[in-house]
């Protein structure tokens, strides 16, 4: 309940104590005071709320659940100005009404108006309980077209329950596919693909886009981006998220109504442009992206959370891509504040992602400590199966800015360490024996022999830049850039930076698309 009143903005709260003192007799009540009360706390504190309140301890479960019931409804009664879904509701409510009282033909109207908007907005259940309840009026009628409006009704009734499987089963794919991913990142090696493409392959196969409703499309896409996305087939990924975007941009009225789903649309195109290192329109899109949030406005808490997410990121990936390390710093007290102030609306996956990042920020611009101090809340995580992957690829990066730090008077005991956590997580490929090979022999390398073994690693690990499996690690790391700055003598943000001028004198075509 502190949390539901805590989420509430002013105009519902001006709207709750409207509704809650609506009758004279409530101008005082107990659960308006414990509201208040609540209010003002920054923290939940029963002993303080005790003191404040006149109410009893004894009284306290029964007030607190009383005050929850009253905002829940206040919050319904304002919501049902903006929200389809609780409009429906409510109007087979008042059809319910209507039909207890014998006036069967004003509640068939209502219900009949209802059906049209929630076959309009996709409301599958919705719309079965409308149906559901038309056919028991129809059974006090008697009319020679009952038979035809039978069959009608059962026709509906079938073609929306066949939706409501194929919904179900694309969405659970999709969440399948992604809760994979929160757990182990990109497929690692062809038996992973293998696994993958035998299980999901033949579960999406069986859909002919054409035949789909707007859901079931929504859902298809959803998943097959996913599908794209884990094989590092970011190209059909990219297609895929373009035909989400342009499903919604399509079918207007269901922004509002998904929202949500439909920004995360745009978290995996901009993914998408970023891992395929399409800067021009990676850029054009975030722009793109943040002028229609702005001319959108608040649709709703989640909707502005997910928006500000996406943001963030894509500013971040900017800055990756042009090597504005520094540029990119300058977000992190507002990304900082984001975080803190929406972090029960963050979960625990993409906190770390955010982390990794920003880690990723201050190691590009040689501040290793802020560096280490953020990949230390990735480490430090206490659930070791929430992205494997991310949690190896930080420990590598934390040994790589202890020993830029100075801070390798126990190196070899941080490899062993990093070394037996990738190899229980089962998640060693080459790249990362090679490189926590070489970090291990660092403190037997003379200074003047450096360069050259670097030279060797920079050899040994740049094949492995577009291998179909190996080339995940330089998506979290970019190993490469990192070598040039050591045997060049020069920063990395200044390698990167470099690369990135001499991909924009290209040709259009070539560097683009």
């Amino acid at each position: 309940m502190f949390d539901l009143i805590k989420s509430m903005t002013k105009a519902e709260k001006r709207n709750f104590k409207l509704y809650a003192t609506r009758l004279a007799g409530n101008q005082e009540a107990k659960f308006i005071a414990l509201f208040d009360c609540l209010d003002t706390l920054e923290e939940y504190d029963e002993g303080k709320v005790l003191q404040k309140c006149p109410v009893k301890k004894e009284q306290l479960p029964n007030m607190k659940a009383h005050l929850y019931k009253q905002i829940l409804v206040s919050l319904r009664l304002l919501g049902v100005q903006h929200s389809m879904p609780i409009q429906l509701r409510e109007q087979l409510d008042f059809a319910r009404i209507l039909y207890d009282k014998g006036l069967y033909r004003q509640s068939s109207k209502i219900l009949e108006k209802t059906r049209e908007q929630a076959s309009a907005t996709q409301q599958h259940t919705i719309l079965l309980d409308v149906i559901d309840f038309q056919k028991q009026i129809e059974t006090l009628n008697v009319s020679r077209g009952m038979a035809s409006l039978a069959e009608s009704f059962h026709r509906q009734t079938a073609d929306i329950c066949r939706q409501i499987e194929n919904i179900n089963t694309l969405s659970s794919t999709a969440l399948q596919i992604f809760s994979l991913y929160q757990k182990l990142g990109y497929v690692r090696t062809q038996k992973d693909l293998d696994l993958i493409d035998q299980y999901f392959r033949p579960r999406l196969a069986v859909y002919t886009e054409r035949s789909l409703s707007f859901l079931e499309r929504f859902y298809y896409f959803q998943a097959m981006a996913w599908f794209h996305y884990i094989r590092h087939d970011f190209v059909r990924c990219y297609l895929y998220a373009c035909r989400w975007i342009a499903l919604f941009d399509a079918h207007p009225q269901m922004k509002p109504l998904m929202y949500d789903n439909y920004l995360k649309g745009y978290s995996r195109l901009l993914e998408g442009l970023f891992l395929m290192r399409k800067y021009h329109t990676l850029v054009d899109t975030l722009a793109r992206f943040e002028r229609e949030c702005r001319e959108i406005g608040s649709v709703n808490e989640n909707a502005v959370v997910i928006s500000r997410q996406i943001i963030y990121t894509g500013h971040i990936h900017r800055c990756f891509l042009e090597g504005g390390f520094r540029e990119g710093i300058r977000l992190v007290e507002e990304v900082e504040t984001f975080l803190r102030k929406h972090s029960k609306h963050i979960n625990l996956h993409q906190k770390m992602l955010m982390y990794y990042k920003i880690a990723c920020l201050y190691f590009g611009d040689g501040n290793y400590s802020k560096c280490m101090e953020y990949l230390a809340r990735i480490t430090g995580t206490k659930d070791p199966q929430i992205r494997r992957d991310l949690q190896c690829y930080a420990k590598i990066l934390n040994l790589i800015a202890s020993y830029e730090a100075g801070i390798d008077y126990n190196l070899d005991y941080q490899i062993r360490s990093v070394y037996s956590f990738i190899v229980k997580m089962n998640d060693m490929q080459e790249v990362q024996r090679e490189m926590l090979a070489f970090l291990k022999r660092l403190n037997s390398i003379y200074a003047h022999n450096l360069k050259d073994e670097l030279r060797v690693l920079y050899q040994r690990l740049k094949p492995y830049e577009n291998h179909p499996y190996e080339r995940r690690t330089f998506y979290y790391l970019d190993i490469l850039s990192w070598l040039e700055s050591k045997i060049t003598g020069r920063t990395v943000g200044e390698i990167i930076r470099e690369k990135f001028r001499r991909e924009q004198r290209k040709p259009l075509a070539e560097r683009d698309v």
